[in-house]
């Protein structure tokens, strides 16, 4: 009596559920193991390395998302790769200025990928995780031979991000797991609920008295969630020092970018590549990640 019922969580438990939405083969559990960087003196970024070979690309999510995010992503494209927890979120320490600060994350994402994945064909980065890794390449441009930003670029500002500073800057816990999907499916009205309940035991985390609270919103007390949504404008200069082939992904159902911020893209790397991806909001991964995948394959892996 009294006894709160705790949710069981598999991290690595819930890929059959993601292959049986999206019709994907499946024969067993695919390879993927947690691997730890220390990035500062007791400060360490946690990743997802997904196949036995040397990771072919690194996917960066989103802010208030974790590396959980790109799963069927990863099923899809069947290649060595390695999805990484930004700094204050999933299960990964705090960041020395707040999880929002892309150039210390570019800093931390060059650490990691310098270690675990030196020779990857591309970085893609969602949102927060595509104005990191902006900022990566601008602070160690050897690791980014191909950029693919997905629906975000250093034009995003409070106004167009807000509907997702909404959701983010809600309530810092919640009494029960029913609580907490009833908010994400208001949020995200076009997944099935299953795909929902997926992403929130990857991104929450069950405390012993039963409520559960978002793995970045421990954080809070670093700044890593604010009212306030950071300034990505100075970025701009690192999309002008882009060497390297350049993709924007944009979410055409909704999007944090406009047609300003594409022109302004084009007119600073006139050879990148946008692409609009139908029924896709801000998060394409999610809304779409089949779609996404065979964007990232014809882009990064041409010769197939």
């Amino acid at each position: 009596m009294g006894v709160p019922e705790l949710e069981a969580y598999d991290e690595f438990g819930l890929f059959h559920e993601n292959a049986a939405e999206y019709g994907l083969p499946y024969d067993g559990p695919p390879e993927v193991r947690r691997v730890d960087v220390e990035v500062s003196p007791g400060r360490a970024v946690s990743s997802l390395l997904w196949g036995s070979g040397p990771p072919e690309l690194v996917l960066v999510h989103g802010g208030a998302q974790n590396a959980h995010t790109w799963d069927t992503v990863a099923l899809a494209l069947g290649r060595p790769l390695l999805a990484v927890d930004l700094p204050g979120h999933g299960h990964s320490d705090g960041g020395p200025d707040g999880a929002v600060s892309p150039l210390s994350n570019g800093r931390d994402l060059a650490t990691v990928i310098a270690e675990l994945a030196p020779d990857a064909r591309g970085v893609v980065g969602m949102s927060l995780g595509g104005v990191s890794s902006l900022a990566l390449a601008a602070h160690a441009p050897e690791l980014v031979r191909v950029l693919v930003l997905v629906d975000v670029t250093p034009g995003v500002n409070a106004e167009k991000a807000a509907p997702i500073t909404n959701f983010v800057n809600g309530p810092a816990s919640f009494d029960s797991f029913d609580e907490l999907l009833a908010r994400t499916i208001e949020h995200n009205p076009g997944r099935s609920e299953s795909s929902l309940r997926r992403g929130i035991l990857h991104n929450a985390v069950q405390r012993e008295d039963g409520s559960w609270v978002w793995r970045y919103a421990r954080f809070r007390g670093e700044a890593t969630v604010t009212a306030a949504h950071p300034d990505f404008g100075d970025l701009w200069e690192a999309v002008s020092g882009l060497t390297v082939p350049l993709l924007l992904v944009r979410g055409l159902a909704w999007s944090v970018v406009d047609d300003a911020d594409v022109a302004e893209l084009l007119r600073r790397q006139p050879t990148a590549t946008v692409i609009g991806v139908e029924g896709a909001g801000h998060s394409i991964q999610g809304d779409r990640p089949l779609e996404l995948a065979g964007i990232l394959s014809d882009f990064l892996f041409p010769d197939g």
